[in-house]
């Protein structure tokens, strides 16, 4: 069987525990922000209809919550297992901001569990506003400490080597390696882009079933304009990590870009097949724009792959990991742009069906292009578990018993999955928007 590898069983267990954790994680930033949104702006017009999405939002949120304890809890245990080697070697320098993200989400679970119990408690809504701050600050922390762990992955520093052993180790000056910055800001920015998105296509799919709730256009309009603002603000970052690339890991750039001769005027290679002389074929290549993301000059010179060693080079399969982010990320923008330069002008086509069930569809695309982000990231670092350092193959497990740990974690990831599902699904069945309204105090009951 494949899984009788032990190196690819536990690379296998590691994508897939990340793929699936990712989906939590992403929720854990986003959500919290879109909740602090919608009661400030709730607060501020005195409107119920954003009080509710706060309220509503809230409630389903503590669910993944509790989900993302288990996958949060499994990477950790994942990295001792089935890395053990990596651990031995970078442990000591990786476990501060380990630790301080378990703190950080512990810091956003408390406050969230005080903001909900606490939701009729308080005659001024600013004060009961305030707890909201520490439960995004929390979430957007947790989110910049296990990136932090990331970036050391891809850029080590914060100490030296001698006889194969890390010394003179420095776990903050590790935090703030050179991809460290760029990493951190394209996670957020897409966290909270995806949340805005999916959260709209959960409002177009009620109006498509037929209501007609100002809570449901209200939100549909806040979420969409939320959205356009961090999918400008990942894009920017985006040009920014292409040049970190282009810098300081440009194999990565030349196998995601199948780039492979150094040359100036380079093209940006959308999609297309390989051929048997590694030339694409049927791609969409668009002019200078390689040569512009990677150095912000259209005749700039871009190193090529075929630069680097063979065994040093990321597999090629990364070239769609980033066509697939950048085009889903491309009709976010522009589906939000529009929409949002459509409410503003009046347009009747922003609020037919057909365009709302691009919204709609946007919701799962925005997550497959997380997905698709973290795997470019994760495998473009290949052969590489620590860059320049230590390989794959060197940091794995020799246990034979991981592809039966692979089978038993896809079971339980589908139990956790469709376990959500249900229970949110229930949960929003029984309290009904039109129950909530009713029994909301105060406000306009249209």
């Amino acid at each position: 069987m494949i899984f009788d590898d032990p190196v690819y069983a536990s690379r296998m267990l590691t994508l897939l525990t990340l793929s699936f954790h990712i989906i939590y994680a992403t929720i854990g930033v986003g959500v919290p922000l879109m909740i602090m949104i919608a009661q400030w702006i709730g607060i501020k017009k005195n409107d119920m209809h954003y009080l509710l999405m706060a309220r509503r939002w809230a409630k389903g949120f503590i669910v993944t919550v509790a989900v993302g304890v288990v996958t949060g809890t499994a990477i950790g245990l994942q990295l001792s297992l089935l890395w053990p080697s990596f651990m031995e070697l970078a442990g000591n320098i990786i476990a501060l901001p380990l630790f301080m993200e378990v703190f950080a989400f512990f810091f956003e679970a408390i406050f969230l569990g005080i903001y909900l119990y606490t939701w009729d408690r308080f005659d001024n809504q600013k004060k009961h506003l305030l707890l909201l701050i520490p439960v995004a600050v929390g979430g957007g922390m947790s989110a910049y400490f296990i990136t932090v762990v990331n970036s050391f992955m891809n850029s080590p520093g914060g100490f030296d080597i001698a006889n194969g052993e890390l010394v003179n180790a420095n776990p903050l000056a590790a935090m703030f390696t050179v991809s460290m910055p760029t990493k951190v800001a394209h996670v957020l920015s897409t966290g909270y882009m995806t949340i805005a998105f999916v959260l709209a296509a959960i409002a177009a799919f009620r109006l498509l079933q037929g209501s007609n709730r100002e809570y449901h256009k209200k939100s549909l309009n806040m979420l969409m304009k939320i959205g356009f603002v961090f999918a400008l603000a990942t894009a920017l970052i985006g040009d920014l990590s292409g040049k970190y690339l282009a810098e300081y890991q440009p194999e990565k750039l030349a196998a995601a870009e199948w780039h492979f001769e150094t040359s100036s005027e380079a093209p940006l290679v959308m999609w297309g097949i390989l051929d048997d002389n590694n030339e694409p074929q049927y791609a969409l290549e668009i002019p200078y724009a390689l040569s512009i993301l990677a150095h912000s000059w259209p005749t700039a010179e871009v190193i090529g792959l075929n630069e680097f060693p063979e065994d040093e080079q990321p597999p090629l399969v990364i070239h769609y990991f980033f066509d697939t982010m950048v085009t889903i990320g491309v009709f976010m923008l522009g589906l939000s742009f529009i929409y949002w330069l459509g409410i503003r002008r009046s347009w009747n086509f922003v609020e037919s069906k057909w365009y709302r069930r691009l919204i709609v569809l946007g919701g799962p695309l925005s997550f497959l292009a997380i997905e698709a982000g973290w795997w470019m990231a994760e495998v473009g670092r290949q052969p590489w578990i620590l860059r320049g350092i230590m390989t794959i193959d060197e940091a794995a497990t020799t246990s034979d018993y991981v592809g039966i740990m692979f089978f038993l974690f896809v079971l339980l990831y589908l139990i956790l999955g469709v376990g959500t599902v249900v229970v949110l699904r229930k949960m929003f069945q029984r309290n009904p928007i039109d129950k909530d309204i009713e029994n909301f105090q105060g406000g306009d009951q249209s």
